[in-house]
């Protein structure tokens, strides 16, 4: 018995993940991001009854928390240090200060408004709050905004769900009544920070541990990587420390160390991600149960979605802004670009397993604000990326890989020439590359060339570069500088 349920399960398991795979390339197209199709799948799966029904919270949240580990984990290590650093400073803000601003706003009108009682008021607007780190690695990405507007919303999503989630617990057990609003916020600090701190040092020893020791398989070195973010949360959460910053931080760090075999892992830590979203969405669709939900429940998620998006939104990103001086258009689009998704699902899911009252009603509400918020803000996303100015009309980056060649102290470099870059059109002698720093090989259609001089790059090339280790950081940003300004870019006096 246990052996067939065991090959259905199977089954079952490896045909929703091949459709949930087809299906991003339809919603690519149409601009929706692929998580609703993931919602949608789990919601058939249960209506059908087909393998039973899945109704624990305990189970969702426990999945659902170690789910938005590895989507943290995922969006750390593939963003770039250099392009959220710029924006860091705001993106902290709007995690701290911008979701307070926009939790005490939507609870009023949640109270006043929509008649919710405090308690339910103050979580549907706390879970309903943060932004989503998987809405928005996954829909953004494929927008090509300027880097800065980009950093500010990557690092907003991958911050903001630490203070939430310490607030969530606090409100479903009721702590809230029984001590000061100044007390929270400083536990909530307190969290953060010790989170931060651990991250930053997990991420920098693990850095350290792998670019000390050649493994004997490539493969190993993704896997050491994940383990090292995962271990973060786990070290973080174990001292009440925010487990979900430590993870970000720890995995920022080691996505931005020169690692063996970088671009291998970042590949790794996407695949990773993604199969945590399919399997997060689809498990909340055979959580939620479509019959329950009533009309006053998508009245009111939709009141909480205007307030949210209309008024606490905006407000919050122009209180934050105003520090940073940023232009009107770049602070409309960043308060329509905060999407929300899985998060505010599985926060909701908190007070389920708490039992608190109303827990099931707050539930049908999130799950109704969350499709139609996603619906209602994916779908413009580019259109309104080009009315606000902040559209990236620049060239695409290139991708490097590295394996490290231990008898001479060196690296080899694979470089990968994308669409738009403007590496192509380049000769090999006009990159200027730091003396030592060779490119070796081209690899073209499928063919090798040996290069000279004169060889000018193509779209879609592969580069062999052997670079002394000393000399590895300067060769790669010259590569960079030549990719993003062409033959033009300036160049090392001491190359």
């Amino acid at each position: 018995m246990h052996e067939v349920a065991l090959d259905v399960l199977l089954l079952v398991g490896s045909a929703v993940l091949i459709l949930a795979i087809v299906a991003v390339r339809f919603s690519h197209r149409l601009g929706l991001p692929s998580l609703l199709v993931y919602l949608g799948i789990g919601l058939l799966l249960d209506e059908t009854g087909f393998y039973g029904h899945f109704h624990d919270a305990d189970l969702a949240l426990a999945l659902g928390l170690a789910a938005l580990v590895l989507i943290l984990a995922e969006g750390g290590l593939t963003t770039r240090w250099e392009h959220v650093r710029p924006a860091m400073g705001l993106g902290l803000l709007l995690a701290t200060l911008g979701v307070t601003v926009s939790v005490l706003v939507v609870a009023l009108a949640a109270h006043h408004l929509l008649g919710l009682d405090w308690q339910l008021a103050l979580l549907l607007a706390a879970v309903a709050s943060p932004t989503d780190a998987a809405a928005v690695f996954s829909v953004l990405r494929s927008v090509p905004l300027r880097s800065r507007v980009a950093g500010v919303l990557e690092a907003e999503s991958g911050l903001n769900d630490a203070p939430i989630v310490v607030l969530v617990v606090a409100l479903s057990a009721g702590d809230l009544a029984d001590q000061p609003a100044l007390l929270t916020a400083a536990i909530i600090a307190g969290e953060l920070l010790l989170g931060g701190a651990l991250g930053l040092a997990v991420g920098w020893c693990g850095g350290r541990l792998l670019r000390g020791i050649a493994l004997p398989s490539s493969g190993l070195y993704p896997l050491a990587v994940l383990a090292f973010t995962v271990m973060a949360y786990g070290l973080a959460a174990s001292v009440h420390g925010s487990g979900f910053a430590a993870v970000y931080v720890a995995a920022l760090v080691l996505g931005n160390t020169e690692l063996p075999h970088r671009a291998a892992t970042r590949s790794f830590a996407e695949g990773v991600g993604w199969l945590a979203q399919i399997g997060l969405f689809v498990m909340l669709g055979l959580l939620a149960d479509p019959l329950t939900i009533e009309w006053w429940h998508a009245g009111t998620a939709l009141g909480a979605w205007a307030v949210l998006t209309f008024v606490a939104r905006p407000l919050s990103v122009a209180v934050c802004a105003v520090w940073f001086r940023r232009p009107v258009g770049e602070q409309l689009f960043v308060s329509w670009a905060g999407l929300r998704g899985a998060v505010p699902v599985i926060l909701a899911t908190i007070p389920l397993a708490a039992d608190v009252p109303g827990a099931h009603d707050l539930f049908n509400i999130v799950l109704v604000f969350v499709i139609g918020s996603t619906l209602a803000q994916a779908l413009p996303l580019g259109w309104m990326a080009a009315r606000a100015g902040v559209l990236d009309d620049g060239a695409r980056d290139m991708d490097v890989e590295a394996a490290p060649l231990e008898r001479i102290s060196a690296d080899l470099l694979l470089v990968h020439v994308p669409a738009g870059s403007r590496l192509a059109g380049v000769e090999i002698g006009e990159l200027r590359l730091p003396v030592g720093a060779s490119v070796t090989l081209v690899v073209r259609d499928g063919e090798s060339v040996v290069p000279h001089r004169t060889t000018r790059i193509r779209v879609e090339d592969d580069m062999l570069v052997v670079v002394p280790r000393r000399l590895r950081l300067r060769t790669e940003a010259r590569l960079r500088d030549v990719a993003r300004h062409g033959r033009l870019a300036g160049w090392d006096p001491e190359a």
